[in-house]
């Protein structure tokens, strides 16, 4: 664990959570998705159509990016491209992951008053899916999404958003996620308190490079740094 001296961490009321990678293993699933696509198809890489949902073509889950790799391979045909996205999305929702301590860090979280709720760039539809699926859902007060707050992060809309319905300023919470750019830069720019996920940060971004004030190796250590006695 690491933290950054001077920071006001036993003053926290409200924890803002980043979802994909911060609460469970969302890539992994994604990864999983994609290898039973090409199995199914019976050509190409998974690796190469997951590199087509992060090459910023079309968005991070756009089905486009499915129909261009078929395109890719030749075997593109209406019904392929229907099959290969359905499996695509069971796949993906059915092999999301929670971390170790997720659940019962946001239950100690809530007994001790703390208001949680989750900000993410997934739309609400999908949002609600992985965080139902997971049983993490009824945890959070408010669920924020680019439909809800009317834009994406880094700008810091959802986070405003998420602190006027938990009636919390800005420096009275803490934004938790794993992407340096768009979770922690726009959290440090609002005055919040900041935890980096490490151990979500799929992109390979070191702990020093996040300027987070504190960066967890697990979710579970939040207690701890917020001052939560032991459960």
């Amino acid at each position: 664990m690491q933290t950054t001296s001077g920071t006001r961490h036993n003053t926290v009321e409200a924890v803002i959570c980043d979802m994909d990678n911060t609460l469970f293993d969302f890539v992994g699933a994604k990864r999983e998705a994609c290898r039973c696509v090409v199995d199914y198809i019976g050509a190409g890489d998974p690796e190469a159509l997951f590199s087509r949902f992060i090459s910023g073509t079309y968005g991070f889950e756009d089905h486009r990016n499915i129909r261009g790799y078929l395109d890719d391979l030749g075997v593109y045909d209406p019904g392929t491209f229907e099959v290969c996205c359905r499996t695509y999305e069971d796949v993906k929702l059915d092999r999301i992951e929670v971390y170790p301590g997720v659940e019962e860090t946001l239950r100690h979280l809530a007994d001790a008053g703390i208001r949680l709720a989750v900000a993410t760039d997934a739309e609400l539809v999908q949002a609600r899916r992985r965080l139902g699926r997971t049983g993490l859902i009824d945890l959070f007060e408010v669920v924020v999404t680019p439909e809800i707050s009317g834009k994406r992060k880094p700008e810091p809309d959802s986070l405003l958003y998420a602190l006027r319905r938990l009636d919390t300023a800005p420096a009275a919470a803490m934004m938790v996620g794993d992407s340096p750019n768009r979770d922690i830069a726009p959290g440090r720019r609002l005055g919040m308190v900041t935890a980096f996920a490490a151990y979500g940060d799929w992109h390979g971004n070191g702990p020093a490079d996040a300027g987070a004030d504190i960066v967890l190796a697990r979710f579970s250590e939040l207690a701890d740094h917020l001052g939560i006695p032991g459960r």
